[in-house]
């Protein structure tokens, strides 16, 4: 009963939390806390029941080991298809290494059960512990991203504001980066069935092996589609996505205040910009653009650890606590 209480607590403060806001990372957060409340009030019931029926409690274990090795099968698979498709880079490697990483611990709790060793069980516990950490505020934040980059933005529009992802071959646009762009292009067409004329802003700088800035080659692409010179703007020093927002807020106010506008980029990267863009105070809501199903993972995971990165400090402090707690208690 208390349980329920809660959960319906926190639904509740989840709901005002993204009326007033939802681009604040303690939406995530509060629907984690509900939606883990609710899987402990189930599962408390189950519990129940299978000790009515005199089940086995070895079967919990033997249960969550099984889901575990599942997880890492996935996360290797993935790992896998990732680095045949896109390559070896460093970004890529994520879910292969999140897979060997679960494994071991994984493996490791098994020799520490079975060679009854005292201090690697207290270091296993250790670890998990801090793993379980860090893998409920990615799935906070894998599936409040996801559900983020799905909500409807407002209309009446002045600006939408296209963020760069780089280019293949110095000069052309890769498929990723056409998403973002077919998206911005949709939503302008409906605008202006709206009645609306926004203006698209190319956001994007030059990279090292890049022949022309993102920001010319993006516009040339909607051009191509049939969106006005008038219509566009080009944003063409940008590196990062924080410095993408900055000068595109810098060319919007250079225009006027008192402007609506969205931004369009990948729906994994959606949630991030979005708190980016509420840090340096720009009213916009960031609509996603589709992404191939075997990359989405790995590039929410990227975002995940540059959100971990940005708040370093908070979370090693977090860390910190539950390893001194948990060392204390088991030795």
């Amino acid at each position: 009963m208390l349980i329920d209480i809660f959960a319906a607590l926190s639904l509740l403060l989840f709901i005002i939390s993204v009326i007033a806001d939802a681009r604040r990372f303690a939406n995530a957060v509060l629907l984690g806390i509900f939606l883990t409340l609710m899987a402990v009030g189930h599962g408390r019931e189950l519990l129940v029941l299978h000790h009515a029926l005199d089940g086995t409690w070895l079967a919990g274990p033997v249960l969550e080991g099984l889901a575990v090795l599942l997880v890492c099968c996935l996360l290797l698979g993935n790992g896998v298809r990732m680095v045949r498709k896109e390559g070896s880079r460093p970004g890529n490697l994520l879910t292969l290494v999140a897979g060997l990483g679960l494994l071991s611990l994984l493996l490791l709790t098994v020799v520490a059960y079975v060679a009854e060793l005292r201090s690697l069980a207290a270091a296993v516990v250790i670890a998990a512990l801090v793993t379980y950490y860090f893998v409920s505020l990615f799935v906070c934040f894998g599936v409040y991203g996801y559900a983020y980059s799905r909500l409807a933005g407002p209309s009446g529009l002045d600006y939408i504001v296209v963020l760069g992802s780089g280019l293949t071959g110095g000069d052309r646009v890769p498929p990723l980066l056409a998403g973002r762009l077919n998206r911005a292009h949709a939503l302008f067409e409906d605008e202006l069935a709206r009645g609306s004329r926004p203006v698209l802003i190319a956001s994007g700088g030059q990279g090292p092996d890049e022949a022309v800035p993102e920001a010319h080659a993006m516009a040339d692409y909607l051009a191509a589609r049939g969106v006005p010179a008038e219509s566009l703007l080009r944003e063409a020093k940008s590196a990062t996505t924080e410095e993408n927002l900055r000068n595109s807020k810098a060319l919007m106010d250079e225009r006027g205040g008192g402007y609506r506008c969205a931004i369009v980029t990948n729906d994994f990267h959606a949630f991030r910009a979005a708190m980016i863009a509420r840090s340096l105070g720009i009213g916009a809501h960031v609509v996603g653009s589709p992404t191939a199903s075997y990359f989405r993972l790995s590039a929410t995971m990227r975002e995940f650890a540059a959100v971990i990165l940005h708040h370093r400090w908070i979370h090693l402090t977090v860390c910190l606590f539950l390893v001194l707690t948990c060392w204390l208690i088991l030795l």
